[in-house]
């Protein structure tokens, strides 16, 4: 099958890896992000979609807007003549030339079990809320956001101790497979369309750099989900010494109202801070102006005194 894909982060990545490694399709181009400043320098960033495609000499395409340019794309569309676009974690509105341009239509990997999560952020939010279970649906594109029938779904658990990393990677993984096995069925025709159900519809909004100072005067399980549900962007974080530390991941030691007060470090070789109904566990840090590391390690060469309060 000739496909367009469409797709930015590295969650994209995995699925794209799989199409350039399933000989019977063909690759004709591939939509992407713009580039983007970073660092100090501000040096224009490609997409990690950008990169692999560029290493496999496939043409890219950086649309600043769909729609506003929609005259211009739709004619490089036309000229390409896929037979299917392949959409994963895009970030842009589809107009709906585009939709309708492919002859079996825009295929999208989204990742949460459909309808509920849809928009931005569902691999987040669903950390977030504490979900015992999340998934990923490969859509049929329509106008509305996420609305489309869904085509093929698959469920997976989340462990009480992951992090939205974790099950960004295992859902890309499970996105790549679902797409190669609903387009083979495209192509052997003995796909099922399912209508979403309106009634249980919900949405995933993005997730902002507001939610990350941790308040220690909550729950213990909250503040862990936060911890987790953020990590590894854009990460939740609590001020130690007047300095700003991020925690990458966590986990729940007691559930028991400690003799603490919030905030407080009751810890000795472990990285153990007081909640409102229990204790928490630092097993991942980064402190301003430092690397990345083991909470453990870093107590072995900065120990702090008990009774310290994080803030």
């Amino acid at each position: 099958m000739k496909i367009v894909f469409m797709g930015t982060p590295d969650f994209a990545v995995t699925a794209l890896e799989k199409l350039y490694d399933c000989s019977e399709h063909e690759i004709l181009a591939v939509f992407t992000q713009p580039d983007k400043p970073k660092g100090r320098g501000y040096k224009l960033i490609p997409t990690p979609v950008k990169i692999l495609a560029q290493q496999h000499e496939t043409p890219v395409y950086q649309p600043n807007s769909l729609k506003k340019d929609a005259d211009e794309y739709v004619r490089a569309l036309k000229a390409l003549a896929p037979d299917c676009i392949v959409v994963a974690a895009y970030g842009k509105i589809l107009p709906k030339e585009i939709l309708e341009l492919p002859k079996y239509g825009c295929i999208n990997i989204h990742a949460s079990l459909l309808p509920k999560y849809r928009g931005a952020a569902p691999i987040q939010r669903a950390v977030l809320n504490g979900d015992k279970t999340t998934g990923v649906t490969v859509m049929q594109m329509a106008e509305g956001l996420d609305t489309g029938d869904m085509l093929l779904k698959r469920e997976i658990s989340i462990d009480e101790n992951a992090t939205s990393a974790d099950m960004f990677e295992k859902l890309a993984i499970l996105g790549s497979e679902m797409i190669i096995e609903v387009l083979r069925k495209i192509e052997n025709g003995d796909l099922a369309f399912e209508k979403q159900d309106e009634g249980l519809a919900s949405y995933a909004s993005m997730i902002t750099k507001d939610m990350c100072p941790i308040d220690f005067s909550k729950s213990v399980e909250l503040i862990h989900r936060q911890i987790c549900a953020l990590s590894d962007s854009p990460c939740a974080y609590c001020l130690l010494y007047g300095k700003r530390l991020k925690v990458y991941r966590s986990q729940i030691i007691s559930r028991e109202k400690p003799n603490a007060v919030s905030g407080e470090f009751v810890g000795e070789k472990k990285f153990d801070v007081a909640c409102s109904d229990g204790i928490l566990r630092f097993v991942e840090i980064q402190a301003e102006g430092g690397k990345r590391m083991n909470a453990a390690a870093y107590l072995n060469g900065k120990p702090i005194k008990p009774g310290e309060i994080l803030h």
